[in-house]
């Protein structure tokens, strides 16, 4: 859409019409709208000062680039956001060449703006600029420190737009602090900032040192301090709504041919007054009723995995004063808001920092504690390093409870948590396990408190799968559990979630199947699954999770470690791709897991 001839008062016709497009689609098929709907001005006065087309336009997370998608030829497919076949709801390279980058996870913007810069400035291409929009949650986590500490040495031009809906990084102070700011934004303040930087050369030393001390007084009246010091341009803060404001900061700082920040203070949720300020609950809704507010009814389901965490978590804490625990930035999402707000000096929310908050409950757990951190599979990943060095080197007691383990639906390849039991299986001191229902969850917590070591369980999205009247058992160091016995000579294994879907399958067999849970990956029951080859010569393997270093390879390797001949292993673990966004029945569906089609394949299989 092409919007460089629009006055303003047409852009903001248009930013309206962007809302209530954003709106009728939400209230839909869900998604994140308080975000997109603070930051549609933002968008358009990128858009209106910037390029597309060749200006790496690059977003943070990219959960806010609705307003992008709807002004780069996808207007009419928005529809179908989030859908299976339909649009990402994060800016995906694939789906148009107007997105820049695959982004889902928080703090990359701006070390991808300075390779951006980096590769520009070595093409000579002088007319592109890289474009990073910026929440103010995403300068939480170092890595954009990281990428500030180079661009404010190196000096490409970038700018960055910081997303300061919290007003969480600087806070204007009074009429001054204000009137200051909106003189900042202008083209005026930036002439005159040069003018005397070029006049202290000429100065005699006393003056300059004059000069100097005003100038550093004068910083401490506005926000911008800690960026100018890093050695970026700062403008702001501006009305982050008001699109005058905002397209004479950003053409005033694509004139400036260095790295600046503007700084933009918004409402999250502006334009839809339910929505309007800090709720956390209008970040990613479902489906909702426009007039109310209120969530489309559904068919009341079981308690999700991660209430039934929450509680289980919360009773022990009670009782034990030594259990701590730890979340980034998903205090409602992992259930310890709760935790948070009933123990507020030992459970904590450390802001989008999964590495230090792994690395700090390494020394609660070194001075005696007991931590749990609560932390998303796809999100765990981040803090790799810090898993193996700070907390299994050393075997500390450290929980990891990894929610949203398996496929999480609509947010896509970025979020889909498949990769734990890969990743986490080749660490050394590394206890897995995981539960399969309601109360197995309540026995996963309680072990994890009692164990001496290094450990972690996971648990999906929603409420675990069915298992009948076959209730779990307390959990046992490398135990597992036969659920049924039978005599075909066939094994399904399954391992957390995936046990409910194993029993589903074998429900529709009709055949005499052995049903395993499996409940530990490492160590794995020896004992058990010797006993297993002897009596079932093939195989099924059912887990939520990525099959290249998944549960079937980690019992082939067993077989072949043991010696044990004669066993064929199937597994309908996910294959070595990504795997797309959709609702996750039918993204099942369409990876063929879903039970019945699982029954139709064994069925084939065993003719």
């Amino acid at each position: 859409m092409d919007i460089k001839n629009f006055r303003i008062e047409e852009l903001e016709n248009l930013c309206a019409d962007i809302r209530m497009k954003i709106i009728e689609v939400l209230s839909r098929n869900g998604g994140h709208l308080s975000s997109n709907m603070g930051a549609v001005e933002l968008t358009v006065a990128m858009h209106y000062v910037f390029d597309a087309a060749k200006d790496p336009f690059i977003f943070d997370v990219s959960h806010q680039s609705y307003t992008h998608k709807l002004l780069t030829d996808r207007w009419d497919k928005f529809d179908t956001l989030r859908q299976i076949d339909g649009i990402s709801g994060y800016t995906k390279p694939s789906e148009s060449p107007y997105d820049y980058f695959v982004a889902g996870h928080s703090s990359t913007s701006i070390s991808l703006a300075v390779g951006a810069a980096k590769a520009i400035a070595l093409k000579n291409e002088k007319d592109r600029i890289p474009v990073a929009l910026i929440g103010d949650g995403a300068m939480s986590a170092g890595m954009a420190y990281e990428a500030l500490n180079e661009i404010g040495d190196r000096k490409y031009p970038v700018v960055i737009m910081l997303n300061d809906n919290e007003m969480s990084i600087s806070k204007p102070i009074g009429a001054i602090s204000k009137y200051l700011s909106q003189a900042m934004a202008g083209q005026f303040y930036q002439k005159f900032k040069r003018r005397v930087e070029q006049l202290l050369d000429y100065l005699p030393e006393s003056a300059v040192y004059m000069a100097k001390r005003f100038e550093e007084g004068f910083k401490l009246i506005t926000p911008g301090m800690l960026f100018e010091e890093l050695g970026l341009e700062y403008i702001g803060p501006i009305d982050g709504h008001n699109l005058y404001s905002l397209i004479s900061a950003l053409k005033t700082a694509k004139k400036l041919g260095k790295p600046v920040i503007v700084h933009a203070q918004t409402v999250k949720g502006k334009g839809y007054v339910m929505a309007e300020g800090q709720f956390e609950k209008w970040h990613g809704v479902a489906p909702f009723d426009i007039e109310s507010g209120e969530p489309v009814k559904s068919e009341k389901a079981k308690k999700s995995a991660t209430v039934l965490f929450s509680e289980a978590l919360f009773n022990l804490a009670k009782e034990n004063q030594d259990i701590v625990g730890v979340t980034a930035a998903m205090p409602s999402g992992t259930g310890m808001d709760k935790l948070i707000r009933e123990f507020p000096d030992r459970f904590w929310d450390v802001a989008i920092a999964e590495q230090h908050a792994v690395t700090s409950m390494c020394a609660m757990a070194r001075e005696g504690f007991k931590p749990f951190v609560a932390i998303y599979s796809t999100f765990l990943q981040r803090a790799y390093d810090q898993i193996i060095h700070d907390a299994c080197l050393m075997n500390l007691g450290v929980v990891f409870a990894i929610d949203r383990a398996g496929i999480v639906g609509e947010d896509g390849e970025t979020h889909q948590g498949v990769f734990d039991i890969s990743y986490l299986n080749a660490i050394p001191n590394m206890t897995i396990f995981a539960p399969r229902d309601e109360i197995g969850m309540k026995y996963a917590v309680e072990f994890a408190y009692a164990h001496n070591g290094t450990c972690a369980f996971r648990y999906p999205r929603g409420s675990f799968g069915s298992c009948g009247d076959i209730k779990s058992k307390p959990f046992l160091l490398g135990k597992g559990e036969i659920l049924h016995e039978g005599k075909s000579g066939i094994a399904f294994i399954g391992y957390g979630n995936g046990v409910g879907r194993a029993y589903e399958c074998a429900k529709l067999l009709g055949g005499d199947i052995t049903i395993v849970d499996l409940r530990f990956v490492k160590p794995i029951d020896k004992k058990l699954l010797k006993k297993l080859a002897d009596t079932c010569k093939r195989w099924y393997i059912f887990s939520d999770s990525a099959k290249r270093g998944g549960v079937g390879e980690i019992l082939a390797g067993f077989l072949s470690e043991e010696g044990i001949n004669g066993v064929t292993i199937t597994s309908f673990e996910y294959d070595d791709n990504f795997i797309r966004h959709g609702n996750t029945e039918k993204v099942e569906e369409s990876l063929e897991l879903l039970p019945c089609q699982l029954a139709k394949k064994i069925k084939l299989s065993n003719h």
